[in-house]
């Protein structure tokens, strides 16, 4: 009897083993490591073309040398004149950059960015000559420059700047930038043109479409500075009102990404 009851016992026993090996185990999940970080596509140099169009910001006056004459006795005379810009100077730009971007982390990106723009920017003007008494009679001077298209043009510009932006996607960058600027301005026939230097300053949207390029929009408010240099006689032609315009413009960069870095990796569901 005592043998047929330990053999019922260890039955039972084997059973019960055997019962709790088919249960579900009760243990957590393993914990994964995250997944690395995307690489910083923004990371390195790059180049591109740019085109848009610009205005000033103000009427542009200009002054410069004239001739006058004497009717009474011919006498011939060089004396200051003076020409007022007519409507704001607007015109097309075009050129193109270079740069280098540094991105930290997933979401900020700093860099610098030259440029090189040529303008068709330009405003008339009419030569408002100044009233001189002649010296050989009670009468004026006579001045022999016509009225007309004496103007103040801008010719080329371009500017060294600072970017910094924030990444809304990782394709997707919103920036700002400022920093200094340069551009040929002349003044009409009598007055010549001269180099002056300035300050720019701005911001922009720029969009990586496919691997190693990127489209972007952006827009500037450039200040140069009053003209000082000595003109014709020891005159000196300075703009009455320095150059202040305005540039928007779309452009194209291609991205050389020399650290490696390349397309943003989709997640795959």
């Amino acid at each position: 009897m005592k043998k047929i009851t330990v053999s019922v016992a260890m039955l039972a026993l084997s059973a019960g083993v055997a019962l709790a090996a088919d249960l579900p185990s009760r243990k957590a999940a393993p914990i994964l490591p995250p997944p690395p970080p995307p690489p910083p596509m923004w990371t390195g140099f790059y180049a591109g073309l740019n085109l848009g169009g610009g205005w000033s910001s103000s009427t542009i006056n200009s002054s410069g040398m004239t001739g006058y004459v004497s009717p009474a006795t011919g006498n011939y005379f060089i004396l200051p004149g003076n020409t007022q810009g007519g409507s704001n100077a607007g015109g097309v730009v075009g050129g193109g950059q270079i740069g280098y971007n540094y991105q930290f982390g997933s979401n900020i990106v700093v860099g610098i960015e030259t440029d090189f723009q040529g303008t068709s920017m330009s405003t008339g003007g009419m030569a408002n000559h100044i009233l001189y008494p002649d010296p050989d009679s009670n009468g004026f001077l006579i001045p022999l420059a016509p009225g007309g298209n004496r103007g103040v043009a801008l010719n080329w510009f371009g500017t060294l700047r600072g970017r910094a932006g924030f990444l809304i996607t990782p394709t997707l960058l919103v920036y700002g930038t400022g920093g200094f600027a340069y551009g040929q301005v002349s003044g009409g026939p009598f007055n010549g043109s001269n180099v002056r230097t300035g300050w720019t300053a701005g911001g922009g949207v720029e969009w990586m479409f496919m691997q190693n390029w990127s489209a972007k929009a952006e827009y500037l408010y450039t200040d140069l500075q009053t003209n000082t240099s000595s003109g014709v006689f020891g005159f000196s032609p300075g703009y009455h009102h320095h150059p202040q315009f305005n540039t928007v413009r779309a452009g194209v960069n291609y991205h050389f990404n020399f650290g490696g870095a390349g397309a943003p990796v989709l997640a795959k569901y």
